[in-house]
Formats: C-alpha cells, structure tokens, sequence
C-alpha cells in the first residue's frame, strides 16, 4: 500500500503552504487527501467549495476529501488519520511566523507529544519559492526511521540525502526521541528547537516507523 498523506485545510492564512507540501511528498508516491475540520456541526459555510479550492491548488480534483466535525481540530485530524490508515498529517506554519521560516501550531503540537502519525509542516510561502524536494537531511539516532525515510523520499524524487542542513535543504525528516514508544510521536527538545529555526519544510516520523513513499513498505522495526 503506498503512503497515505491528509492536509489539514480551511483555506485561512498560510494554508497553501501545506497543501503544496502535501502535493511534493505524493511525487513519491502518495494518496494525498485534504480534510477540513469544523468544531461545531452548524459551522458549515462553504466548506466543500473551500476544499474544491484547496483541490485545485492540489493539481488533483478527484483527491478524496473530508470534513470532520470535532471541538478539537488535532483530537480531529487524529481520528481521520487513524480510520484511513494514513502515514502524514501536514500543516502549515503559523500566520504570525516570517517567510521562508517554520512554527510549530497548536495542533501541530498536539500530535508532536504523543500521535501516532507523522506530522509535515511547511514554512511560510513554500508554496512560492519550492517547486521540488532536491535536498534532504535525516535528523536523528540512524535507528529511529528518519534516515529509511530520508532514503525512500530521496529515492522515489529523484533527490539527494545529505548530511548536514543549509539554506538550500528543501526537506529535515526528524526521528522521534529515542525512548519514545514504538509507533509514537515524541518530539525532543533539541529537535523542535531545530525545527523552530529551520528554513525548510519538516517531516517528524514515529518511532521505528517508515511511511510507505516510493517503494519503501511501512515497516515496524523491533523496539530498542
């Protein structure tokens, strides 16, 4: 089965961003779905007319997707990701952040201490400035699954797994802490301080757990 990747998109602020990640990591590969999360069941609006947008800017109008209602939008998107099996949760940076920079947001966070899927983030106006993941860089212990994951990116783009991160990396894959249970999420201090100052779009991996990109098969390794 080949990766699957779900947007978190309502078409606000900085929102184009994820989605134009969310379109980079399905060259490897991937299901790309969009899902909006609405917190009350009234809260209707537009919302398919917002996701045919979000769609549009995806490349990709019969890309499946969804509207969840629940209070809590990570609770939310956690849920989703959980029933379709997806590998990636993407986001984007908040609006308050600068460009070309990454923040981490509250749902983010959320699913960054404890989810069980990995979460993408964008840096603002990387639908703007990236076209293409070329360069990569797994940040990590090596047994964690960043590198595998780095690897299987690099080898369905096209793109090269490098060693240390500059202003030309398009992609930092992020292994969880080291004692962090098999298939969680838990993200370091050290490295969300990275990721706080990083100029590219970020890919933290549950421990032990590689998403299905190119041909690589999501494996669970056995526990350290």
């Amino acid at each position: 089965m080949p990766a699957k990747i779900i947007v978190s998109y309502d078409g606000t602020a900085n929102e184009d961003d994820a989605v134009a990640l969310g379109r980079l990591l399905g060259k490897a590969g991937a299901q790309v779905a969009l899902a909006y999360v609405r917190h009350t069941a009234d809260s209707v609006g537009d919302t398919q007319g917002i996701l045919n947008r979000g769609l549009s800017l995806l490349g990709d109008p019969n890309a499946p997707t969804y509207i969840v209602t629940d209070r809590s939008t990570p609770e939310g998107l956690a849920a989703l990701a959980e029933r379709e099996q997806a590998d990636v949760i993407v986001f984007c940076s908040d609006s308050h952040t600068a460009k070309g920079h990454v923040s981490i947001g509250n749902s983010a966070e959320r699913l960054l201490q404890g989810g069980r899927t990995a979460v993408a983030i964008a840096p603002v106006d990387f639908a703007e400035t990236t076209q293409s993941i070329e360069r990569i860089v797994a940040v990590g212990d090596g047994e964690g699954g960043a590198r595998q994951t780095a690897e299987a990116l690099a080898a369905a783009l096209g793109a090269d797994v490098v060693p240390v991160a500059g202003e030309d990396t398009d992609l930092l894959v992020v292994d969880s802490r080291a004692d962090a249970p098999s298939g969680v999420v838990l993200l370091s201090s050290s490295s969300e301080h990275l990721i706080e100052i990083a100029t590219s779009a970020v890919l933290v991996v549950p421990r032990n757990v590689v998403p299905a990109f190119g041909r690589a098969a999501q494996q669970q390794h056995s526990a350290a």
